[in-house]
């Protein structure tokens, strides 16, 4: 599992004692900051928070409990880009008759021993939507080598928002600390995500820390304390990752269980055997599901009849993808009307899968809801229900003992294959007849791109010329129907083009059906393609077909997984006739290189025999995922690939 979750340590005392630590004064650097230059851990760093620190508690203000919120960090500026780092947005939230304040901004600049305040005058609001607003300002006098210190105070009515701390952000951090007194009555499930590991994680009881003047009754506190060290930045530019979110180090805070003065107590966190009864009566799904009535009086006719259960399943799936138009939307929670949708054959993702499953049902097949978190959206979490983390809604049915998991909002798709959005660990099997259940979400195995290259060399015109035989099979294919569903052939052509060898110049294409089940296409077309001729020496590029122009994986180091959402295999047979009065003078070097545990491959071959040059080419991905120690073997392996490929 991608997303790491720790439980925290908390330690409560019966009896209070807590040493006071000595505050951090405004505008003070200690020995450290201001002698720092340069982070070796991370020389491309434009910037570094030398120092972090967060406080939450609970306070008494004009007789209402609100939540403070303060915060002071000290950036060092390494570079120009990290002046960036000197403009800088506090936003805050209003209601209708509720409303949050920022106060005590203070800020400075630090020069070599020179200080540099903030006019408060330079301190703007501006607004954002008729909720948000932001306090904004830029720090004076910031260049490269400068130390940015601010802090704030926000005081908020929204006490229910009590949300947690990130350490981990786009720039490297010494030292990030979070503080919090949090009241007994209030009982938070708690949870460090992220890889990193806390440097600091106490706990203990504070007796009398709030007064409650109406009830003239003490309150005691929880006062947390957890903090990191040596943080790396977090980046996230590289391609075959899910959400940001399952990664970046922080810790989260959920209300669970609120105790009010009267004896009574709000339940926050429910069971799932809580969420299965709600589902079963939500008017935007479990009614949804029992709309039987409905479709018995619309033109259904010979889309039950079939007696083989997966052909009919099959021509239910097909009906269900040709009959919809999808709008665009997930909408999952809200705005599902399976009656108009069907009607005016455009729905959001929940009518038309829901409608999907109706269906299936009322053609005799044992078919569930499926909730689901889409790959951007984050994992959700397997600790307790919370049904925000799900947007998404798929159907899986079961047949003969086997599983087909479908969404109909893809015309493109094979029956049996998910959306590539829907490969994101697990999702929640909505089972009304009796308790819902985790399921593993599985990508379709057999996906493979195989090239059939064969060149002839022209030369009085110092050109290839020759054929391609491009067979894609599962994920591939449906990438391949997608781009040639979105395009004219000829802009499709161009992508082709742009895809190959500089200057490549493509005719006479010529695309197959491929196999019934539409897990499969296959291109066929002719190519044409100048050389680069240095006095009596050719240099000649084999690879007309490239799967990797250059490596996707290019950090010095990443603290998160490799997900490519399938496993893939590329494989590539080329043979290059030689002319007459031309003799070999080099061929590239065979390779082979394996992950540990076999786990990933690439093997190359060339050979020579009779005028005849043969490659063989195969890169075979072998698992969806990879945990981030793979990430230097990983970046290896698509370096072998690239330099071959170039």
């Amino acid at each position: 599992m991608n997303l790491r979750v720790f439980p925290l340590l908390i330690i409560l005392l019966v009896s209070f004692t807590v040493v006071g630590q000595k505050k951090d004064q405004f505008g003070q650097l200690s020995a450290l900051e201001k002698n720092f230059k340069t982070y070796e851990k991370d020389t491309t760093a434009t910037a570094i928070i030398l120092n972090e620190k967060g406080e939450n508690y609970f306070e008494i203000i004009r007789g209402r409990l609100l939540l403070v919120k303060k915060y002071h960090c000290k950036i060092k500026v390494l570079k120009r880009e990290g002046l960036e780092e000197a403009t800088v947005e506090i936003p805050y939230y209003n209601s209708q008759n509720r409303f949050e304040q920022v106060e005590e901004i203070e800020v400075v600049t630090h020069n070599n021993g020179i200080k540099t305040f903030l006019n408060k005058a330079d301190i703007y609001t501006e607004n954002l939507s008729e909720r948000w607003n932001i306090k904004k300002f830029t720090l004076p006098n910031a260049q490269v080598g400068s130390i940015l210190e601010y802090s704030y105070k926000i005081i908020t009515p929204f006490v229910y928002n009590f949300n947690g701390w990130t350490f981990q952000s786009d720039i490297p951090k010494l030292y990030s600390e979070f503080n919090a007194k949090i009241p007994g009555n209030y009982i938070y499930n708690r949870s460090l995500v992220g890889s990193l590991k806390l440097h600091a994680n106490e706990a203990s009881t504070l007796d009398n820390c709030i007064y409650l003047r109406s009830v003239s009754k003490h309150m005691s506190c929880e006062v947390l304390k957890y903090a990191m060290k040596d943080i790396p930045a977090f980046k996230s530019e590289e391609e075959y990752m899910l959400a940001p979110s399952n990664y970046i180090s922080r810790i989260e805070f959920e209300l669970a269980e609120l105790y009010h003065l009267d004896g009574s107590k709000d339940v926050f966190t429910r069971s799932w055997a809580d969420v299965d009864k709600e589902f079963r009566t939500d008017p935007d799904i479990g009614r949804q599901l029992k709309k039987k009535s409905f479709y018995e009086k619309q033109d259904l006719s010979g889309l039950f009849e079939e007696e083989d259960d997966l052909t009919r399943a099959k021509n239910i799936y097909e009906f269900a993808q040709n009959h919809f138009r999808w709008n665009g939307e997930y909408g999952i929670y809200r705005d599902i009307d399976v009656k108009e949708a069907f009607e005016t054959k455009t729905g959001n993702i929940g009518e038309i899968n829901i409608t999907l499953i109706n269906l299936l049902q009322m053609g005799g097949l044992k078919t569930n809801l499926v909730l689901l978190s889409t790959r951007t959206n984050g994992l959700p979490k397997k600790t307790h229900p919370v049904i925000s983390d799900f947007n998404y809604i798929i159907a899986k049915v079961e047949i003969d003992g086997r599983d087909y998991l479908l969404d109909a909002s893809n015309k493109n798709l094979p029956f049996g294959i998910l959306p590539f959005r829907c490969l994101n660990y697990d999702g929640r099997v909505m089972d009304f007849k009796s308790e819902s259940y985790w399921y593993d979400i599985k990508a379709y195995s057999r996906n493979k791109r195989t090239s059939r290259i064969q060149i002839d060399l022209d030369p009085d015109t110092y050109s290839l010329f020759g054929t391609i035989e491009d067979i894609n099979l599962g994920y591939e294919a449906v990438n391949k129907k997608g781009l040639i569903a979105s395009n004219s052939e000829e802009d499709y052509i161009g992508l082709l083009e742009q895809q190959g060898s500089n200057e490549l110049e493509i005719s006479d294409y010529e695309l197959s059906a491929g196999e019934s089940n539409g897990k499969k296409i296959t291109e066929n077309y002719n190519f044409e393609l100048g050389l680069d001729q240095q006095n009596s020496t050719l240099y000649i590029d084999p690879f007309i077909i490239k799967h990797f122009r250059n490596n996707p994986f290019k950090l010095e180091s990443r603290n998160y997984p490799i997900d490519f959402g399938y496993n893939r295999n590329y494989v590539c047979y080329i043979k290059l006739l030689v002319p007459e009065g031309y003799t070999i003078k080099e061929l590239p070097r065979a390779r082979m290189v394996s992950l540990p545990g076999n786990s990933a491959n690439l093997r190359f071959d060339c050979s020579a025999d009779e005028g005849i040059i043969n490659l063989y080419f195969n890169l075979s991905i072998k698992s969806p995922h990879y945990t981030a120690d793979k990430y230097e073997a990983i970046k290896a392996l698509f370096a072998n690939v690239t330099e071959i490929q170039n």
